[in-house]
């Protein structure tokens, strides 16, 4: 997530299964990350938030886990949207690969 979220309360970021339509189901019973959580922040302000089997080391608290074989689908949400979101002067960025 970019720096500074253009929301007055929080955004969360959603895991689904592609199959059943509900959150994904995991062991570890995770599936979103939220500005509610303590998350790890980067020294800009931004959140690396990561979907996958294996959670990256240090990065554990903004994992999503994903199960191997089973497709998924996310939802960004904002909650409280300032201006910046209905301009579009704030770019959220899509999925990138690491690793």
């Amino acid at each position: 997530m970019p720096a500074d979220a253009p929301v007055s309360l929080s955004w969360s970021l959603t895991v689904y299964d592609v199959d059943t339509r509900c959150l994904i189901r995991n062991p570890e019973k995770i599936a979103d990350r939220s500005s509610r959580m303590n998350l790890r922040t980067n020294d800009d302000g931004s959140v690396d938030v990561y979907c996958g089997p294996n959670a990256p080391a240090g990065f554990e608290e903004n994992w999503i886990p994903t199960v191997p074989g089973r497709s998924w689908f996310a939802y960004f949400r904002v909650f409280g949207p300032t201006q910046p979101y209905f301009d579009r002067s704030w770019p959220l960025g899509d999925f990138e690969r690491v690793g």
